[in-house]
């Protein structure tokens, strides 16, 4: 079995690492949520699918200003609009975090593997899972501003 807290936590020590690293950006951490089902405010998400021991997904989900200013700094640049660069950089963002799960969870024992990311933008939608999936959310803050990361898994 695997341990939701721990995973939220190794969630949260990932981005914090993407952040800092690539976009030299301190993330700030709410409590993580396990289980809840709630909406969460997004404009933009970006999704990797995940099979082997565990098959589910692991999704960004951003206001449209947060996924933008990921974004710029990110490229370096002002961006005005959600075009393909922030659908490709939140993406990014994405995939660097899902691989730094998939690091930890392969110490642990469980082997995953990462599908290529999928983006969605629009002013209300419901990401949905495999029946029955855990979910773990972790609400993160970048400059102040909302986000979060949400992992959707069933162990195989």
């Amino acid at each position: 079995m695997i341990d939701q807290a721990a995973v939220g936590d190794e969630i949260v020590k990932g981005a914090r690492d993407v952040f800092s690293t690539m976009l030299m950006v301190e993330l700030e951490s709410e409590e993580t949520l396990l289980n809840q089902r709630l909406a969460l405010h997004s404009n933009l998400s970006s999704m990797i699918g995940l099979g082997g021991g565990i098959r589910g997904v692991l999704a960004v989900h951003c206001p449209a200003s947060v996924a933008k200013a990921i974004t710029s700094t990110f490229l370096g640049m002002d961006v005005e609009e959600l075009d393909e660069d922030v659908k490709d950089a939140i993406g990014e963002i994405a995939n660097m975090v899902a691989g730094n799960l998939k690091v930890s969870l392969a110490e642990n024992g469980v082997a995953i593997e990462l599908a290529i990311p999928t983006s969605v933008v629009g002013e209300s939608f419901n990401i949905t899972g495999v029946a029955k999936a855990q979910r773990v959310v972790v609400p993160l803050r970048m400059n102040g501003e909302l986000f979060s990361i949400e992992l959707m898994y069933v162990v195989n």
